[in-house]
């Protein structure tokens, strides 16, 4: 039960205080490493087909680094019981990023408030990986409801069911993998082939997470006055609209709340990269519409916190 509160109280750490500007947060030393792998085997690869295998040699190494770690700083302090559970809390509160995707997405949504659309340009650069230089002001609303949807899952919802499942390390293994797959899991030219393993072991860590994610924020329609049926159906319907076998989940169902229409043609380091759309233009996007997708992430983290209590008051009553 120690354990279930810590992830309690790691959940509630996140909303309250976030990812402190200035805090040497774990991610940015796991991001360091990657893009010092990066170089490194670039240098040593003598044709593509090298890439794409030091490719798999950094999701080997990353993975190891990410688990053991924290693993191995629990296991010293293991028989210390408040330095064990304080640092234990710690990990966990560092693999979840709720208040960060709200501060950041509404950084968006206030610029766009104040019709400064250079501005919401580039804040919205900050948490996407397409260009955003010459976006309309629907074009980034559109891109910031996005990338809350998506990082509801990869930020919110799959660091706490590893957690669940597996504790802090893999809570932190999960990290590496997904900060690898946003670090180099693009299509472009220049990625496709040192991050085609980094992309294909993403897509089955967040198997589960991203339909999980999906029914979740369905659930959590009634907290925006959205439809849940519609959200789950737009899921299912057109889950295979996106070039990850995960990210139309999230993104489906928040389309299918919300009546709007997501998706399309996004431009990575001056390459045009296509994508089928996702959901029904039933209304217009605009400003509430990225209000309401921070609103169904809270929903559906405290939906798996709520299912998760249930089970364990259940298992060891």
């Amino acid at each position: 039960m120690w354990y279930v509160i810590d992830v309690v109280i790691a959940v509630i750490i996140d909303w309250i205080v976030g990812d402190p500007y200035g805090f040497p947060h774990p991610i940015i030393y796991i991001g360091r490493l990657i893009r010092k792998l990066d170089k490194i085997f670039r240098k040593l690869a003598k044709n593509d087909k090298q890439l794409k295998m030091y490719g798999g040699v950094i999701v080997i190494v990353v993975a190891l680094v990410t688990y053991l770690v924290p693993f191995l700083l629990l296991f010293i302090t293991r028989k210390i019981g408040v330095l064990h559970h304080g640092l234990n809390i710690f990990i966990l509160w560092t693999t979840l990023a709720c208040k960060c995707l709200n501060v950041e997405g509404m950084k968006v949504y206030d610029a766009l408030m104040k019709d400064d659309i250079e501005d919401a340009r580039l804040k919205l650069s900050y948490i996407v990986g397409r260009e955003t230089s010459q976006l309309s002001a629907e074009e980034i609303i559109r891109a910031d409801v996005e990338t809350v949807a998506e990082n509801t899952a990869d930020g919110v919802i799959a660091p706490l069911f590893y957690a669940m499942i597996g504790g802090a390390p893999l809570a932190m293994l999960y990290k590496g993998i997904n900060t690898m797959d946003s670090t180099l899991g693009y299509l472009t030219e220049k990625y496709k082939h040192i991050g085609f393993f980094p992309a294909k072991v993403d897509d089955v860590f967040n198997i589960i997470p991203a339909r999980l994610s999906g029914f979740l924020m369905a659930l959590s329609a009634p907290v925006v006055g959205g439809n849940m049926v519609n959200g789950l159906k737009i899921m299912i319907r057109d889950r295979k609209n996106h070039k990850s076998p995960n990210c139309a989940y999230p993104e489906g169902a928040t389309a299918g709340v919300l009546g709007i229409q997501l998706g399309g043609t996004n431009t990575y380091f001056g390459e045009k990269i296509y994508k089928p759309t996702i959901g029904d233009k039933v209304k217009t996007l605009s400003l509430e519409h990225i209000k309401d997708t921070v609103k169904l992430m809270y929903g559906s983290e405290i939906w798996l916190l709520a299912i998760y209590l249930l089970i364990i008051v259940i298992v060891y009553k």
